[in-house]
């Protein structure tokens, strides 16, 4: 390899490790608004659950009150979502297990499970295994030749089930993710 190609790998080093580091604040700012989502979330559950108490459990809620809740959700989770549409329901860091084990030394790999739940239930309403994919991981991880961002495309997960209203939710999403990704990257 000659020098030039060595600087230029250098510098595409630089830029995806501050994406990741960009993308680090973004998913911290992420995870601060699915807190607070989350709160809103346990609100309108515990007034679900405290109605269908009150109706002896199983009873039917009238379709406007039902209406009026799934509203109630859909806010709660725009409230929570950032620009890109999407929130961090978790994130795991694998990394640190291999830090740990090389005292301290060792690559960074950060697992983010990411999502909507409002998309979720659009695709999983047409084909319910999309629940199984939903919210979807994204992987940054660095190797010896950089900063690595992986993502599955949940169009190619869903194509298999044929449904095409499911496909053009999965694509939307993909695009989200997509852009997410490409935003954090620069």
């Amino acid at each position: 390899m000659n020098q030039e190609t060595m600087e230029g790998f250098a510098v595409t080093a630089q830029r995806l490790a501050a994406a990741a580091e960009t993308l680090e604040r973004v998913l911290g700012r992420m995870e601060a608004q699915q807190e607070e989502m989350g709160s809103k979330v346990d609100r309108i559950v515990a007034a679900v659950e405290e109605t269908l108490a009150a109706q002896g459990g199983n009873a039917e809620i009238d379709s406007k009150e039902l209406e009026a809740r799934m509203a109630d959700l859909e806010k709660v989770v725009q409230a929570a979502i950032g620009s890109s549409g999407l929130m961090e329901f978790v994130r795991f860091d694998a990394g640190e297990v291999l830090r740990k084990e090389k005292g301290g030394q060792g690559p960074k790999i950060l697992r983010l499970v990411v999502g909507n739940p409002i998309i979720m239930k659009e695709m999983a309403r047409t084909v319910p295994d999309a629940a199984a994919y939903a919210p979807v991981t994204i992987l940054v991880d660095e190797r010896s030749d950089g900063v690595h961002l992986s993502y599955d495309l949940m169009a190619s997960l869903l194509a298999p089930y044929g449904s095409q209203a499911a496909l053009a939710v999965a694509r939307d999403l993909d695009a989200k993710v997509e852009g997410l990704l490409n935003k954090a990257a620069r």
